[in-house]
């Protein structure tokens, strides 16, 4: 595969691997991409100006300004214009500034406006690199969704052996072909996603509801509008909001409203995902005006709600995949299980919360899939959009099932 057409904008920090970046430019060009390099300060104690513009055919932008010609460098332009924002060598110093939000120069500024994919190839001594603030920011970019292209064991610049050398120039290469091979694996794939809670009406101020916050939902929509496909998300009342242009988002707040929105969408759906957290069950009678207290006791009557998940997958065709999900605190396999059946999963995600990060409201989580072969994978608990890419790459491996 090539990258003919990928516009990439290349970020050197101050470090003796800099000298990796002119390897860099030239196998990236050679694959077709468009390459604008910005610098730190510092870089080019390490690797000139000259070297870097003359390899990539474009000026060499380091600062805001351009006192030369009075250009004016926007962060917001550069990160608009890239396909993909690669940071390499990424130094402890650019790290830990872009893990804190600190912006005092163009790489960091660009970083932040960055609406593409960044990839970070860490690069320094090995002792840094092990120390643990150091690998505390790289799990933070995780967190963000950046990727960490992980450093190499070898001889390092102070002469000792260890982890820290920056990954190879072709190594890095490799994985952005396949990181633009898997963008398409889900292109004209359309995918539908329940999110978040439902809030059951008692009165004019007074609802039923539970503590999901959608994060882990609307994780998988990014991820799956990352790679191509199209999303709508139908979202119970949460805080957050999505930024692929490929998200369509659909607000609900009953259980009603949240079944009557996904009821429309899956017949056209490739691949639905029942993620919300669902209010079992909902008051009979919906109060007009506020309940006054009157006494120490309040009864309410309540009915059970439409098991959302389990009326449309019983309409589920060939050519559907569904997804479920299990949050349980009790003999939790053994009900995810029952699940799959009830309910004509392809695979269900468990969480489980006996589990120290996993569930409700966390930006962590620890699940485990099961297939509806029973067959099992457990990870390890991670950022939620880390968990997001292992969803989605066990929906990738079903694709096939719809050609």
């Amino acid at each position: 595969m090539n990258m003919k057409g990928k516009k990439i904008l290349l970020g050197i920090t101050g470090g003796i691997a800099a000298y990796k970046a002119a390897i860099l430019i030239r196998l990236l060009i050679k694959k077709g991409a468009e390459i604008q390099v910005i610098t730190t300060p510092f870089a080019e104690k390490f690797i000139t100006p000259l070297t870097l513009a003359t390899l990539s055919k474009r000026p060499v932008l380091k600062m805001f300004f351009n006192p030369e010609n009075g250009d004016w460098n926007s962060h917001v332009d550069l990160g608009l214009w890239a396909d993909a924002f690669i940071i390499a060598p990424a130094t402890t110093n650019t790290i830990g500034k872009a893990a804190n939000g600190i912006a005092d120069n163009l790489l960091l500024t660009s970083y932040l406006s960055a609406k593409c994919p960044v990839f970070w190839a860490p690069a320094m001594d090995l002792d840094m690199f092990l120390h643990t603030v150091v690998q505390q920011n790289i799990e933070r970019l995780k967190s963000f969704g950046n990727y960490i292209i992980d450093a190499e064991t070898g001889e390092l610049a102070s002469g000792l052996e260890g982890k820290g050398r920056m990954a190879e120039p072709e190594k890095i290469v490799e994985i952005l072909n396949d990181f633009f091979q898997q963008k398409k694996k889900l292109n004209n794939y359309k995918v539908t996603i329940t999110a978040g809670p439902t809030y059951e009406k008692i009165d004019p101020v007074r609802f039923i509801g539970n503590r999901s916050s959608g994060k882990m939902a609307y994780a998988i929509a990014e991820n799956l509008a990352n790679l191509g496909a199209e999303v709508n998300l139908v979202s119970g009342p949460v805080s957050l909001k999505t930024k692929h242009s490929n998200i369509k988002i659909f607000h609900v707040e009953s259980a009603e409203e949240m079944f009557q929105a996904t009821k429309k969408l899956f017949s056209k759906s490739n691949i639905i995902i029942f993620a919300a957290a669902v209010a079992d069950y909902t008051p009979i009678n919906l109060q007009a005006n506020k309940i006054k207290k009157k006494s120490d006791n309040l009864n309410l009557i309540l009915k059970s709600t439409k098991d959302i998940a389990k009326e449309l997958s019983n309409r589920k065709k060939n050519k559907q995949i569904t997804v479920g999900f299990a949050l349980e605190t009790n003999n939790e396999l053994e009900n995810a299980k029952k699940k799959i059946v009830n309910k004509n999963f392809d695979f269900i995600v468990l969480n489980s919360l006996n589990d120290k990060g996993a569930g409700f409201a966390h930006d962590t989580n620890k699940i485990t899939i099961i297939d509806k072969n029973n067959k099992i994978e457990r990870f390890e608990l991670k950022s939620k959009k880390e968990v997001a890419k292992d969803i989605s790459n066990k929906i990738i491996k079903l694709i096939p099932r719809l050609k």
